[in-house]
């Protein structure tokens, strides 16, 4: 095994365990790169050649993945390359976004409990649906804040 060999299969990992919620298989190559890669920018000739994707899946995935607030990008005087890095607090801005969500769908489930009524079927799965969304909400009421926020990457 070659010393990119472990570094690789771990981006792998990264994508595979992406995928499962919907993350295109190439939006998770390069984001386990940039977790991992080293300069922390890379320009998106050298993401490409490192994961072995082509130039054009990669440039739509790049736009998501900071679309979605995991990469950042910027330019250099004299260069017109683009580089990507991770957000500062990616994994963070992207969590607290999902709990956000999750607070706004109990508020729907809220509005479907006062809608289905009292209907047998639909309460019942309602009523799921909201006590699930309601547990989670609570869960990250009480949870401490992220570790990690505000510091600067090195």
């Amino acid at each position: 095994m070659t010393g990119e060999e472990p570094v690789l299969e771990w981006v792998e990992r990264v994508a595979m365990y992406l995928a499962r919620d919907g993350v295109p298989p190439i939006a998770g190559r390069v984001l386990g790169w940039m977790m991992i890669c080293d300069p922390a920018e890379q320009s998106a000739g050298q993401i490409s050649t490192a994961i072995g994707a082509s130039r054009a899946s990669l440039t739509s995935n790049l736009r998501l993945l900071t679309s979605m607030g995991f990469l950042t990008w910027r330019t250099r005087p004299g260069d017109r390359t683009v580089y990507y890095r991770m957000a500062e607090d990616a994994w963070a801005v992207v969590v607290q976004r999902q709990v956000a969500s999750i607070a706004a769908f109990l508020d729907i489930t809220r509005d479907g409990l006062a809608l289905a009524g009292p209907e047998e079927g639909r309460d019942v799965r309602m009523r799921q649906a909201h006590a699930t969304f309601e547990w989670m909400a609570k869960v990250f009421d009480d949870a401490p804040p992220p570790p990690g926020c505000g510091q600067a990457e090195g």
